[in-house]
């Protein structure tokens, strides 16, 4: 009789024997005991209720045949992960071909497209600079004074900051740049154009 005055109703087995009952060893019927998949009385030593443990590995026998097998929580977190992985990869690509999209729409320009536009804008203006002295050198020693020739010096300078004052954004020429990092030739995009 159990302490509470009632008969106990359990059949208690030790490992070997249900081991027996299912064909499996002793340490494989203990792990199914840690898994959660056969209920044990004891851990010290194993030992099982004979008829819960029969209903709950018949039960896991059938789940596991309908593909509704209960999974290990590090198989669940693996998967967990992997799929978190996934998604976080998806949603990179996603972003990297909106980007894309916008710098083919040109909203926006790859900083090195922007450094190789700006690098053209001053070597012209460096250019513009450079050429200055051999535009006005005869010019200037036919000039009798030096507020003359000051005044023509200016002259050239002010329609050098005109031209300049006069570049304007070109989306052009960052799609250009685009088509041939891209490796697209002109022709492609002017059938794109048409």
């Amino acid at each position: 009789m159990a302490a509470d005055g009632k008969k106990s109703t359990q059949n208690l087995q030790n490992s070997a024997t249900i081991g027996k009952l299912f064909g499996l060893g002793e340490r494989r019927v203990q792990q199914l005991a840690k898994e959660g998949v056969i209920p044990a009385v004891n851990t010290k030593p194993y030992q099982f209720d004979l008829l819960p443990t029969i209903q709950a590995y018949i039960r896991y026998l059938s789940d596991k045949a309908n593909g509704k097998e209960a999974k290990p929580a590090d198989t669940v977190k693996a998967e967990a992960d992997k799929l978190r992985a996934e998604a976080d990869l998806k949603q990179s690509k996603a972003k990297i071909a909106e980007m894309q999209l916008k710098e083919l729409e040109g909203k926006m320009h790859r900083s090195e497209d922007v450094e190789a536009v700006t690098n053209d804008l001053v070597y012209t203006v460096r250019s513009m600079i450079m050429a200055l002295p051999g535009r006005l050198a005869m010019d200037i020693i036919k000039v009798p004074t030096a507020s003359e020739a000051s005044a023509m010096i200016r002259a050239e300078c002010y329609k050098i900051l005109n031209e300049l004052a006069g570049y304007e954004y070109d989306p052009e020429v960052y799609q250009r740049r685009v088509r041939d990092r891209e490796g697209w030739s002109d022709a492609l995009a002017d059938e794109a154009d048409d």
